[in-house]
């Protein structure tokens, strides 16, 4: 199904990559990284939306060139026009900080309503 030269989307971790076959291995495909599609997602894994924790973990993109192995069911091909590495990083980097400030102000609104509604539900009846 696949083979050497093959450009593939894979997920590696919590980031998307477009990367490109370079070996088979039964069941595994050694490949390569030429572009980041999704920033890694930062902070533990294990408590999503939580601060507190023992290790926050900051998270940077894989290396351009960096080769790992990955489950051939796991990648999709990808047809698309490869772009520059680097550019790629400022975009998922981007993307995925616009994400978050987007959450930060939805959180923020969501209190402002719960807190209104609260309000409005325990103080006013005894």
């Amino acid at each position: 199904m696949w083979n050497p030269g093959d450009i593939v989307r894979v997920t590696q971790k919590t980031g998307e990559y477009i990367t490109e076959v370079l070996e088979i291995h039964d069941a595994k495909l050694l490949v390569k990284v030429l572009a980041v599609t999704k920033f890694p997602t930062q902070g533990d894994l294990h408590t999503s939306y939580e601060v507190d924790v023992p290790l926050f973990h900051q998270r940077p993109a894989l290396s351009y060139q960096e080769k790992f192995m990955v489950f051939s069911n796991a990648v999709t091909r990808y047809n698309g026009m490869i772009p520059d590495y680097r550019e790629s990083v400022r975009v998922a980097m981007e993307r995925e900080m616009e994400k978050m400030r987007k959450m930060s102000q939805w959180a923020a609104r969501c209190l402002l309503e719960l807190e209104a509604l609260h309000k409005e539900t325990f103080t006013n009846s005894k």
